[in-house]
């Protein structure tokens, strides 16, 4: 590869990172310095609406076929439908995405 290429991957690991571990820094800071004080810490009420919106966000750039055709709508529905039902037997996440990209990649195939 070249070394643009290797410099945008490394960037992009960098932002995802810090993207993911600054909240929980900033979490861990809020609560000891709580702690320090003796006083009961609330999470801020702005961050327990933001995390399900950008959830919601991810999950529906996700949910549109990159190349829409009706093969790949079809693996989308289907495995739409598959996280759902596993999901609601399970109640967990990873199996239910396990199993929806799983059934996703398979209906791709079979239907191309």
């Amino acid at each position: 590869m070249q070394t643009d290429i290797w410099v945008a991957i490394v960037v992009a690991a960098i932002g995802t990172y810090g993207l993911r571990v600054a909240p929980l820094i900033w979490t861990q800071r809020h609560f000891n310095k709580h702690k320090a004080n003796n006083t009961q810490a609330h999470l801020p009420i702005w961050l327990s609406v933001l995390g399900p919106l950008m959830i919601a966000a991810m999950l529906g750039a996700s949910l549109i076929p990159k190349v829409p055709s009706e093969a790949s709508w079809g693996a989308t529905v289907v495995g739409t439908l598959v996280t759902t039902l596993v999901w609601r037997k399970f109640k967990t996440l990873g199996l239910p995405v396990f199993c929806g990209v799983l059934v996703f990649g398979l209906t791709l195939v079979l239907l191309t």
